[in-house]
């Protein structure tokens, strides 16, 4: 082998020669003895790539796991290439329809074909996967002309990706072939079949779930959990989108060419002034019935929940009641009295970084008719301080909470269940890529927060990614496992929004270094932003909820 040409192995931290050409997997075949546990990709130069990328110069060379991020999407991506082959064999004049994630899996449709999709059709779909497993095909990386690759999707009936492809221009395009068919990913396959024995398929709603290994064992299947809210929330915004007949990436692209973009813009927003007009309605029915005292505002981080709070008290003014705000904030217990994370960092996340005594206590108080004095939160001292703030309610007096907790029923654990109204508030992200291919809720979340902790807390995007994981922890411990008790959901994506943030997003994209490991998250989500057709935000009104993080609103923050 060539002395001149060696990649650093980060996983035994290393330089290893080989020849110019090579694979990754073939580097790793040389070096499996001494990497335990089998990669489905790898990073390279801090970037993912699959494990069939050929190496012809110098590379840092990170092997990653199905446990990993990176590794986890791969997997993903590559059952779901399985699930349409499987159909295509089939079941070929039906066509699969991957919309979004809910109960730990991915809700999938077929569509024409008079397909009833049962437990019969559903179990030889699941019994033709394993049999792809068991064979250990090649997942097969091509990459050519997308005026090539128009003509083989075409050939398939794939009209989905054609308008896509139509729409972004690319001069060539990447994909895959299994098994005598052809299809495209938003990423990265596993080099076979055999690398994805670990999946289960069943019959969800109108549909089924694909769910991929659980993420706490990658050896079993994911077992799937209640959401039938959740799943309400998402079914309501896909027949928006049918009705106004912009489903995926391609049909938006060809309605911004077509200056539909003021339509749309205005559309979405009378929707979201509709959802929030019907939760103010029931708040003030069950208001007026001796109830609903208190509103809680919870969702996970960048969901839009306090423009969501400003323009939900609008709306129960209109309903003659008189908002009051309370900020869970400011009942943070004293510094050092925190609880601390398993890095040994306060966990400003914890339910238990909230006086929750003094809390409750406040509440009653509230609802008993009687005066409180409100405390306000130093966090530069890190001690809770009164400055003489009184708040007593009225009549018509109705609190609005927002916080992360708002639906943990230990939040509020003294107050009547009756006396509360529980919402959740997040980014369901509803428009898909294409047929396979759908924009996940939290990179439309990323994607948010990245913008707004650039342009109001001077946070830089690499700091943001680093930091997401650990958000994304907190909202998987203190958010999720409650979603199911509001009371109403509603969903704060608006199908224009990637459009817009596009060119703004890129850029601050753009300028996380290659050298830190936060690229490889950031070059993934300029290739998602890539597909879009930019829109301008001159045509997003001053109340927007995505006024809140690309600015411009007229709501004090």
């Amino acid at each position: 082998m060539s002395d001149q040409l060696k990649i650093f192995c980060t996983n035994i931290n290393e330089y290893v020669p080989f020849t110019g050409g090579e694979t990754l997997m073939d580097i790793y075949g040389r070096l499996s003895g001494r990497i335990p546990d089998r990669p489905i990709c790898a990073r390279v130069n801090n970037k993912t790539e699959d494990l069939q990328f050929p190496l012809f110069a110098p590379k840092m060379v990170e092997f990653l796991t199905v446990d990993s991020p990176s590794g986890h999407r791969v997997y993903v991506r590559s059952l779901c290439m399985m699930l349409y082959r499987a159909v295509a064999a089939l079941y070929p004049d039906s066509r699969l329809i991957i919309e979004h994630s809910v109960s730990r899996g991915y809700y999938c449709r077929l569509s024409g074909g008079g397909v009833r999709v049962d437990c019969e059709s559903v179990g030889r779909l699941k019994e033709y996967m394993a049999d792809l497993a068991t064979r250990d095909l090649p997942f097969v990386r091509k990459e050519r002309l997308t005026s090539d690759v128009i003509k083989i999707f075409e050939k398939q009936g794939l009209a989905d990706k054609v308008r896509l492809l139509r729409s972004v221009h690319d001069l060539y395009t990447v994909y895959y072939r299994l098994d005598g068919v052809a299809d495209s990913y938003y990423g990265n396959l596993a080099p076979s079949t055999g690398m994805c024995g670990v999946f289960d398929l069943i019959p969800y709603k109108e549909g089924m779930l694909l769910l991929p290994p659980c993420s706490d064992n990658v050896c079993i299947p994911a077992s799937p959990i209640e959401q039938e809210k959740m799943y309400e929330a998402f079914t309501d915004y896909l027949a928006f989108n049918r009705v106004i007949g912009v489903s995926d990436v391609g049909e938006l692209n060809v309605a911004v060419a077509d200056r539909q973009s003021s339509m749309l813009i205005n559309v979405a927003e009378a929707l979201h002034d509709k959802k929030i007009g019907r939760i103010s309605d029931e708040i003030s029915r069950r208001y007026n019935e001796g109830g609903a005292r208190i509103v809680f505002i919870a969702g996970p981080s960048s969901s839009g929940k306090t423009t969501f709070t400003k323009r939900l008290a609008i709306q129960l003014m209109t309903n003659l009641l008189e908002p009051k705000m309370i900020s869970l904030d400011d009942y943070f217990v004293d510094r050092e009295h925190t609880p601390r994370d398993e890095s040994g960092d306060y966990d400003y996340e914890s339910l238990y970084a909230l006086d929750l005594d003094t809390f409750n206590a406040d509440l009653n108080t509230l609802l008993s008719g009687g005066e409180v004095s409100l405390p306000t939160y130093n966090f530069e001292l890190g001690k809770r301080i009164y400055k003489g703030n009184k708040l007593k309610l009225t009549d018509n007096s109705i609190l609005l909470i927002e916080g992360i907790h708002g639906l943990n029923p230990e939040l509020s654990s003294h107050i009547e269940r009756r006396m509360k109204y529980l919402i959740y508030v997040s980014a369901l992200t509803t428009l898909s890529i294409d047929d396979h291919n759908w924009v996940p809720t939290t990179d439309n979340r990323l994607l948010r927060r990245i913008v707004r902790d650039y342009k109001y807390r001077g946070v830089s995007a690499t700091e943001t990614i680093r930091r997401w994981p650990s958000v994304r922890r907190g909202e998987n411990k203190w958010i999720y496992p409650y979603q199911e008790n509001a009371d109403a959901m509603f969903n704060s994506s608006l199908i224009f929004e990637l459009g817009v943030m596009k060119e703004l997003a890129e850029s601050i994209l753009k300028s996380v270094p290659r050298d830190v490991e936060e690229y490889a998250e950031a070059y993934r989500l300029q290739k998602l932003l890539s597909y879009f057709t930019p829109i301008t935000d001159k045509l997003i009104p001053s109340t927007s909820l995505l006024r809140e993080f690309l600015g411009g609103s007229s709501f004090h923050y």
